[in-house]
């Protein structure tokens, strides 16, 4: 994944970001209805790949005493998000309880166990080592604290991708990482009793156009080191369409997409039990 590009992608979508991303304010709402079955309150949340701003509104709704650091790739999405709120009433507002940083998850700016929630929807498929971003979020983790997450699955788009398939040698669809490697990494990085399920979301369109148009308003393009680096050809995409096109249900064209959840526990850390037997062979007896 070429994260320049990522970022940029995110940054010219800003703006217009919240007019397409229906599907994640959906996911992000159906992420808080399972709150509802966890007896836990944090006192710091990270929102991890925090956009505009929904969840993190959301999140401090639910837990109104709790202080937010909300972290994402691309500054003008923090913009969006951040209140227009003149520069004298920042600086004597009380209790400010959201701080806005630029970065990238994988590697966050974050001390040691600093946070009791790591809340991240639909960021994980960005990253290009999950199993470093997962390590950063079980270090950033207080113990006994939450880690919760939706992230998209390998069937994304594959109507997409079938449309694509053969068309030329290049990349066209981003890959996603199956659900059952994101629980092992989550159990090899430290963290205890994960759950994990999934659901499709079948989203619908007229035409081939509105679907590349979507995904684009939401900073959803291919940022595949094999993607082509000059505009597809015009018998290229007209094959594409055509081959979409033999998709169509009920006049629609779907779209759909694997949406992967997952929540799992930073435990205290395992103290050895040293037997009289052990003592004796280290030297301590």
């Amino acid at each position: 994944m070429d994260k320049r590009r990522v970022r940029n992608a995110f940054e010219r979508a800003a703006p217009h970001y919240d007019q397409a991303a229906v599907l994640q304010r959906e996911v992000c709402d159906r992420m808080l209805s399972r709150l509802d079955y966890i007896k836990y309150t944090p006192d710091v949340i990270l929102d991890a790949g925090s956009g505009t701003g929904y969840g993190t509104r959301k999140l401090l709704m639910r837990y109104p005493a709790a202080r937010v650091l909300a972290i994402d790739i691309a500054m003008p999405m923090h913009l969006q998000a951040r209140p227009p709120v003149s520069w004298w009433k920042q600086l004597t507002a009380r209790g400010n309880q959201t701080l806005y940083v630029a970065g990238d998850i994988e590697q966050m700016p974050f001390k040691d166990a600093c946070a009791g929630l790591v809340w991240s929807n639909l960021t994980l498929q960005w990253c290009n080592d999950l199993k470093q971003t997962i390590t950063e979020v079980h270090r950033i983790l207080q113990v006994n604290g939450l880690f919760m997450f939706s992230t998209f699955g390998p069937d994304t788009l594959k109507e997409l991708r079938q449309a694509f398939r053969g068309a030329d040698e290049y990349t066209h669809v981003n890959r996603f990482t199956d659900m059952h490697d994101i629980g092992d990494m989550l159990v090899h990085s430290g963290f205890a009793t994960p759950v994990m399920d999934m659901e499709y979301i079948t989203l619908t369109y007229d035409d081939v156009i509105s679907v590349m148009r979507d995904l684009k308003a939401i900073g959803a393009h291919n940022a595949t080191e094999g993607r082509r680096r000059s505009l597809t050809g015009k018998t290229v995409w007209q094959n594409v369409i055509d081959r979409y096109e033999t998709l169509r249900k009920e006049g629609k064209l779907p779209a759909t997409f694997e949406v992967v959840y997952g929540h799992a526990w930073k435990p205290q850390p395992r103290t050895p039990i040293i037997t009289p037997e052990l003592r004796r062979e280290l030297g301590l007896i």
